[in-house]
Parts: structure tokens; sequence; C-alpha cells
């Protein structure tokens, strides 16, 4: 159980509705100090709607939002302050450097100018410094948008789709930056719609599904909830697509199927080596197998399916 010193953000009871349409409707979560939590939830669920409510930039047709135990509501510039944000779609003036963005932003948030060029140089963009913004890639705005959010060394992040349309190559660059900033004490909440990513980063996750929580816990926790298994995942010598005779009747055996030479097969931990000892003893010769762990996409799709 959380106190209430340790929580960071609190939403309570948050909606907004747009005409007929709830795009948030009652949600309450809470992100704790020092943790870097996921939001999720597929396109239009109400995740940039509920950061944009957390930041003050649109107001709550009902419910409160605290930050560090205050509310929203009452001292919105200040507590924005606090905060380092990065919008889903990221702007800057297209003819200025990196430097002179940063300098702009310096003197938005009240900082020191003599922050910026650190700044630009930790996020890697040191070689483009005095380059146009408009010649930058998707993935150096990124980076130019998380060296912005992170003038005045905020204690709290908000991301909203970080690596959204970027390659492999960026998302690294971006994943270690959210990891660092985390390492130095910043607690961060982290919007997406990527499972892979959720999954690599984040101590706890909460999912949205058409503007209503519907879970808030950690993988492992969501995973045991919704009874979902870790899988064996087993390379057989002319197995042929079929799975062998008795596998399914072994006890903790909830299901199993064959694909050319892989045998998968769902199981509690204590059936692995059941299953693999069956499938000696009918003299069939096991190349290797694997345990795949429950992952982010298995809790997601369940979880899902069960609100629709």
């Amino acid at each position: 159980m959380s106190s209430a010193s340790s929580l960071v953000i609190e939403t309570r009871n948050l909606s907004k509705k747009f005409k007929d349409v709830h795009a948030v409707e009652n949600l309450s979560m809470k992100v704790r100090k020092g943790e870097i939590f996921g939001f999720l939830g597929p396109n239009g669920a109400g995740k940039t709607t509920t950061i944009k409510m957390i930041m003050a930039l649109t107001h709550p047709s009902a419910g409160d939002v605290l930050v560090n135990g205050k509310r929203v509501s009452n001292d919105s510039v200040r507590i924005r302050k606090e905060i380092g944000y990065l919008p889903e779609r990221v702007a800057f003036y297209d003819n200025l450097t990196p430097l002179q963005t940063l300098h702009f932003f310096c003197e938005l948030k009240g900082a020191d100018k003599s922050v910026a060029e650190p700044l630009i140089k930790d996020v890697g963009l040191k070689d483009a410094i005095n380059r146009k913004v408009g010649t930058f890639s998707k993935g150096m705005i990124q980076l130019l948008g998380i060296a912005q959010a992170m003038i005045g060394k905020p204690s709290i992040y908000i991301l909203d789709e970080p690596t959204i349309g970027l390659d492999a190559r960026w998302v690294k660059v971006v994943r270690d930056k959210i990891k660092m900033l985390n390492e130095q004490g910043a607690t961060i909440l982290f919007s997406s719609h990527v499972l892979s990513e959720v999954q690599n980063l984040c101590d706890r996750v909460a999912i949205i599904n058409r503007g209503r929580l519907i879970a808030e816990d950690t993988i492992t926790n969501l995973s045991q909830y919704l009874n979902i298994m870790p899988r064996l995942e087993i390379y057989i010598l002319d197995l042929g697509g079929k799975v062998p005779e008795g596998i399914l009747s072994i006890e903790g055996v909830t299901g199993a199927e064959a694909k050319g030479g892989m045998l998968s097969v769902t199981c509690v931990s204590d059936a692995r080596a059941k299953v693999l000892k069956a499938i000696e003893k009918k003299g069939m010769i096991i190349r290797d197998f694997r345990t795949i762990e429950p992952s982010l996409e298995e809790a997601f799709v369940k979880l899902i399916s069960k609100e629709d």
C-alpha cells in the first residue's frame, strides 16, 4: 500500500467529456516516487487527454489531479515547473539551431542559458549543435524534445509516446535516456501503445481502454491475475507438426500446439521437466528448448478482450 508521501502523481476519478464522448472516465491511478510507470492503451484510448489534464493543458470535466500531493488545479504554473514534459507531437522552429531552441525554452522556464549546451551534448546531438532544426530527423527531434524536458533538472518526467515513429536505432537511444534519467532519481511516466517498449522499461503499468482504467500493476502480477502461464518451446527432430500423444494429459499442462519442428507447451513451472521426460521416453530427440515468460502483449490482449 503506497503512503501519500510516496505518490508523485495521482488521479482521482478523473473524467473528460467532449460533447457526448467520454475521452476519459473516472480514471484513478497512482505513480510512485522513483518508478518508471507505463501508461498503456490502444490509439484513441485517452492517454494523451489524461496527460494533458495532468499537465493542466486541458481542464477535467470532473475529478482531481495531484502532483507531489498538491492539486494541479490550485497551482498549475508552479507544478508544471516540477515536470519535464515531452508532448506527443514535438514541434520546434525550423529556422533555429538546437542551441537557440534551448535558449528560448530556458527563457520560458526561467533557467540559466548555460545549461543548454551540456544538455544538447547529453542527448547525443553535439555534432548537430549548429544545424537548423528543420534539417533534423524524427529521432533527432525527439532527442531535442527530451533535452528541452530536462531543463531545470525536474524530478518528474511525463513523456507522451516518446518512441513513436522512430527506427530501432533511435528507439534504443531514447530508451537508454529514459533509463539514465530514472537512475539519476527521476520518476517517469510515459505513454505508449508499443508493448515491447513498456515491458522493457517499466516497473508498473496502467492499461486504459476507451477512457477507463482496466488494470494497474506489475507485468508479473497482471499475468498471474489473468492466469497467463510461461510457455515451453521445444525443438524436436522429426516432430512433423504434431503434438506428441499424452502431452496434454500431464498434470500442470494447459495447452500444446505444434508447428513444424517446434512444440509449444503452456504449463506451470513444475511441469516442464515432466514434459521433457515424456518426449524423451517416446524416443524423440530434443534439439533445444527454452522458456518464454508471459509477455505484456498477452496480458494486454486478454484484458482488452475481457473489456470488450
